[in-house]
């Protein structure tokens, strides 16, 4: 079975490390990072990259499709090589699969058209904007698409793609070999849950982000 980890410039590393450490514990998995172009990636902090093993041609009838988020989506929207390649991948996976802002790109690529799906709280509009059905939940399942909201959501949607893919027993003990056990030292996780001023800096540093990155795309 090959995994399709897609990579591109500013993506989010545990939004694609976190899916790929759960899926390739199932046998016979083969995992492929793939990218428009073969070579390192860099996440959006710029601090690590990744190195993408083959080129989007090089992979164009995976199983499974898994889609990071970032804020690198931000510039892809338009991207015609990257949407094709989702959307011919998607006429032959088994499962085509999204984590925070990676819904965005699929919805660009025209599979999200009226499709429940989720991502990070501070794109859902964007998301609706793009013709999904957006669903407030960690993971949202409709029929060969699962989309799981912002980050860490990416290893609950791995969690439920083993479930899916190999039943439940298998999916129980991954979780227990990574010991997968959340508990954070506050109920902060959510802006349902987490303080009013906490909501309203963290908005304000992320709009603040997508504007600098923004302008650096029309400088660039």
């Amino acid at each position: 079975m090959q995994v399709a980890h897609l990579l591109y410039d500013r993506f989010t590393a545990l939004d694609i490390v976190g899916p790929h450490d759960v899926l390739g514990r199932l046998p016979g998995v083969e995992p492929v990072f793939v990218a428009e172009r073969p070579g390192p990636v860099r996440n959006d902090s710029g601090t690590m990259a990744i190195v993408a093993d083959r080129a989007l041609e090089e992979v164009p009838a995976p199983d499974v499709i898994v889609v990071p988020g970032g804020f690198g989506t931000r510039l892809l929207l338009e991207r015609e090589p990257l949407l094709a390649w989702l959307a011919q991948a998607h006429r032959t996976s088994t499962w085509t699969t999204s984590v925070c802002t990676g819904s965005l790109l699929l919805a660009a690529a025209g599979l999200l058209d009226g499709v429940p799906a989720t991502t990070h709280w501070l794109a859902r509009e964007r998301l609706a904007s793009l013709g999904a059905q957006v669903v407030n939940e960690r993971v949202v399942h409709d029929g060969r698409i699962v989309t799981a909201a912002g980050v860490s959501p990416g290893i609950d949607m791995a969690l439920r793609l083993v479930e899916l893919m190999a039943g439940p027993e298998a999916a129980q003990a991954i979780q227990l070999g990574i010991e997968y056990d959340p508990a954070p030292p506050s109920d902060a996780g959510s802006p349902e849950t987490a303080p009013a001023a906490i909501v309203d800096a963290v908005t304000a540093a992320f709009r603040a982000r997508e504007a600098e990155l923004t302008a650096g795309s029309h400088t660039a």
